[in-house]
């Protein structure tokens, strides 16, 4: 794993996490206009576990509308029992897994012609050695298996922590326009969210387009911040 080089920062960008798909149809339905609100850089599908032939199915059927936008479509692995040769049947872009032992797991089948994101990683340990392996973005701030997140706070230090040292993009999970705020700040390279787009009564284009504002009001102020930091350091 390679240490940070200092380029410029670009934007952050938004990741679109699905509800659990069982019949696509309600998803494909709301997906184009939602995509054209803001920047997504991609979505990840979560399915609900069913045999392969018809979880592949259900992708290809998402396929279109999402990589036509320009997003990657990235399958959460939770739902794969380990099958991830759907990814390339389904003619998806990668995998997202859960914590160091399912990477190894999957590196054999992804790895180098699909992504590889990996979150549940609890200490820094745990995220260095998925850099080490490959991993191609780590993920800070989802809810845990038992209902648990960690702390606002925990998760800012964690991504300013990865942002200032290490190579492969990090992305952090928000529950909140708010939390979408202060880890843009912080340093994250990409923005997921799920239930808080979904569950806007506005509808998910509305909320995805406010989102899509706030990260960019939250990016410019950081950047005037670090440029002042500069200029003070350089007097």
């Amino acid at each position: 794993m390679s240490k940070k080089s200092t380029p410029p920062r670009p934007a952050p960008r938004l990741y679109l996490a699905t509800p659990a798909v069982d019949d696509p149809a309600q998803l494909l339905a709301q997906l184009p206009a939602a995509l054209a609100a803001a920047d997504v850089a991609a979505v990840l599908l979560r399915l609900k576990p069913s045999d392969p032939r018809t979880m592949t199915s259900r992708v290809k059927t998402l396929a279109p509308v999402i990589q036509g936008s320009g997003a990657a479509l990235l399958l959460d692995a939770n739902a794969l029992d380990g099958q991830f040769e759907l990814v390339a049947r389904s003619g998806a872009d990668g995998a997202h897994v859960d914590g160091v032992a399912a990477l190894q797991e999957a590196m054999e089948a992804l790895k180098p012609d699909r992504i590889m994101g990996v979150g549940g990683l609890a200490t820094r340990h745990e995220s260095m050695t998925a850099g080490e392996q490959g991993a191609d973005y780590v993920l800070f701030g989802e809810t845990d298996p038992h209902g648990v997140r960690p702390s606002r706070d925990a998760v800012a230090e964690r991504l300013s922590w990865w942002a200032e040292l290490f190579e492969p993009p990090c992305i952090a999970y928000a529950a909140s326009r708010d939390e979408a705020r202060d880890f843009v700040a912080a340093g994250a390279d990409f923005i997921l969210v799920d239930e808080l787009v979904w569950s806007d009564p506005r509808g998910a284009a509305a909320a995805l387009a406010e989102l899509g504002a706030v990260i960019g009001d939250a990016f410019a102020s950081a950047s005037r911040t670090d440029r002042s930091r500069t200029e003070v350091s350089q007097a």
